[in-house]
């Protein structure tokens, strides 16, 4: 069912629409768009307060310039609910994030509106410069291209590779730095001191105002008045903030701060700025949770809170929810703590996550031996490598999806040097509403080629206690821990550590119908079924919890393969390359010849929904399961495949 909108929003239903209003009602607008976000993410969750920081800029963008033939890129795509409600999605913005509904991030798919998509931060530059090159060499020189990105996005270092590119390139490039001073946990950083050092100038910015007003009068004296005054600013800031222009020493012609709430300015400057060829960056002073008192007070909770009251601002935590087990990441937060106290060599590294993977509750108790190093994981496994090089072992957290950046400092910097660094996956797998930018779909497949790695995937809490335990055991190498998202199956999982073996997996289930076999958390599932099959249709089928990618178990392997002429492998990874083309591999190089059914993600991108939903789409939720070992028994047991 549809949200209910405000009357100017109602109207509103794509950007022609907005450039009939004049400055008073664009207002207006906003703060309808703003309540339309808050009704709409209290009751559907998704990512919250990012979005409300940008209203006034994405009416501005869309009021101003002639999009889509305007391209407009958004980064990271999280901020992008008020484009998508103003360009033809509003009625169906309540599937946002749902199964065959919306995406939660910009998708060329999904709309001509939507240049590119940006589910990943940094790109946005790189993007609009490639889309702004192309359209000068096909002659469309009066095309214009906006790419607005946050500040926690421009600590990346392909935001600046970027940067430095345009700023040769001579194209009609618009950057918009969305500076709110926030990713999801604050930004860290010398960009981050150096941008609050540009924005809490009193002096400077008393002067800039002055100088503004002139450039809103422009069009008045022509191109030596505008060339004049952009010496005078250059002149002005190098000389009050005692350095010089980050931006405009890269060739970028940098015009800021300005109030990016003020919707009748914002208009203004872009007016003038689209005159302006070349590239410029305008610098933008947001508020992440602009309009909800709730999301300004507390902008790391209200990044993507889940159900909330929208007149309290409480979150609405299902009672089921309170009693689940643990989140892996919080075991990951708990146990890593535990192992500093106990290793005075172990550090933590994250980019940007803290909070996200718990990271955050070793940074409350030990912050001198845990770095948040921004946006930016390429940084992040070659600061880790360096930092192994000395002794210590640090436990580099990142996201399974975004871990896919930092490929080749893995191989270089990392797996040839044999350096002891952990790497702890999380996210790894199916993530649910987020969709394909952020599934962990395919870490083991690209991990496993690569020599010199350890790769293990726990089957629950315990289980990745005891991996942790175990990576830090002395002389282990690079050592790849992967674990889902969401809650594990134990309440009572923190137990004395266990020293796991590098390389042995386990029986846990015995018989001799067919043998099951899976890796991580979908055990769990797997499990169950196994005891379900023998309960109700009398199919006895052994079960095994094989841990390790690398090195497999090849003594449990050749043992199954000897005993069993059916065998079921699954993985919450790409079928590709993953672990059951290693149990192909391994059979093919050892002349078995077993019937092998594979269960993961099959070979196209996964887009959003609950994780039910999509374990379902690619046949290895509990139903999957449950049918495929029907099938696969069918011949010696007469049963209906529901």
């Amino acid at each position: 069912m549809s949200l209910k909108a405000g009357i100017l929003l109602s109207k509103t239903n794509s950007p022609d629409d907005l450039k009939k209003l004049d400055s008073d009602q664009l207002e207006i607008l906003c703060e309808e768009i703003r309540q339309f976000i808050i009704d709409s993410v209290c009751l559907n969750p998704g990512h919250f307060g990012a979005s409300l920081g940008v209203v006034e800029l994405a009416v501005a963008v869309h009021y101003v310039f002639d999009t889509p033939v305007d391209r407009l890129i958004w980064d990271v795509g999280h901020q992008a609910y008020a484009h998508k409600i103003i360009t033809g999605r509003r009625d169906d913005f309540h599937l946002n994030r749902r199964y065959k509904g919306l995406s939660g991030f910009p998708s060329i798919s999904e709309s001509p509106y939507d240049s590119f998509g940006t589910g990943h931060s940094s790109t946005s530059i790189s993007a609009a410069l490639g889309m702004a090159i192309g359209s000068k060499l096909k002659n469309e020189c009066d095309r214009h291209h906006i790419a607005v990105i946050g500040d926690g996005s421009m600590t990346a270092g392909m935001a600046f590779e970027g940067l430095n590119n345009a700023g040769v390139a001579n194209a009609n490039l618009l950057v918009i730095l969305n500076d709110n001073g926030i990713a999801i946990d604050k930004n860290v950083g010398a960009l981050k001191d150096y941008l609050t050092d540009i924005t809490t100038s009193k002096t400077y910015n008393k002067i800039k105002n002055d100088v503004w007003n002139i450039l809103g009068s422009i069009s008045r004296y022509g191109p030596n008045t505008r060339q004049l005054i952009q010496r005078l600013e250059n002149a002005i800031k190098t000389t009050l903030l005692k350095q010089s222009n980050l931006f405009e020493s890269l060739n970028f012609r940098y015009f800021g701060p300005v109030d990016g709430h003020d919707i009748s300015h914002l208009t203004r400057i872009l007016q003038d700025l689209k005159d302006i060829k070349g590239p410029k960056l305008l610098h933008c002073v947001t508020v992440k949770g602009k309009g909800f008192p709730y999301a300004e007070k507390n902008q790391t909770k209200f990044h993507a809170p889940g159900l909330f009251d929208k007149e309290t601002g409480e979150l609405k935590i299902a009672l089921s929810e309170r009693n689940n087990p643990p989140k892996y990441q919080e075991v990951f937060g708990k146990t890593i703590l535990e192992l500093a106290k106990m290793n005075p060599s172990i550090v933590g590294i994250t980019p940007a996550m803290p909070t996200g993977c718990s990271l955050n509750i070793m940074m409350g108790e030990i912050p001198e031996r845990t770095f948040d190093v921004g946006i930016a994981e390429q940084h992040a496994v070659t600061f880790s490598a360096g930092l192994a090089t000395q002794g210590l072992l640090p436990f580099c957290n990142i996201y399974s999806s975004f871990f896919q950046r930092a490929y080749d400092q893995v191989v270089h910097d990392v797996a040839l040097q044999k350096l002891n660094v952990v790497f702890c996956l999380d996210r790894a797998g199916l993530v649910g509403e987020d969709g394909p930018t952020h599934h962990g779909s395919f870490d083991m497949s690209f991990l496993r080629c690569v020599p010199n790695l350890t790769i293990a995937a726990p089957m629950n809490e315990q289980e990745l206690r005891n991996l942790m335990f175990s990576a830090q055991k002395k002389d282990m190498g690079p050592f790849v821990i992967r674990y889902p998202r969401g809650h594990g199956v134990m309440k009572q999982w923190q137990k004395p550590f266990e020293e796991i073996p590098v390389g042995k997996g386990r029986m846990l289930k015995k018989g001799n119908d067919l043998a099951v076999l899976s890796i991580g958390h979908v055990g769990n599932a797997a499990l169950k079924v196994c005891n379900d099959l023998k309960k109700e249709h009398k199919i006895n089928a052994a079960f095994f919890d094989m841990r390790f990618l690398k090195p497999l178990d090849e003594v449990l392997l050749h043992n199954i393969l000897k005993n069993y002429s059916k065998i079921l492998t699954i993985e919450d990874n790409s079928l590709i390359g993953g672990f059951g083309s290693a149990v192909l591999e391994f059979m093919a190089d050892n002349n078995y010849s077993a019937k092998v059914k594979r269960l993961g993600i099959p070979d196209y991108f996964i887009q959003q929904g609950s994780l039910e939903e999509l374990h379902s789409e690619c046949g290895y939720n509990c139903k999957g399961i449950y049918n495929t070992v029907l099938a696969v028994c069918a011949k010696e047991f007469s049963f209906k495949i529901n």
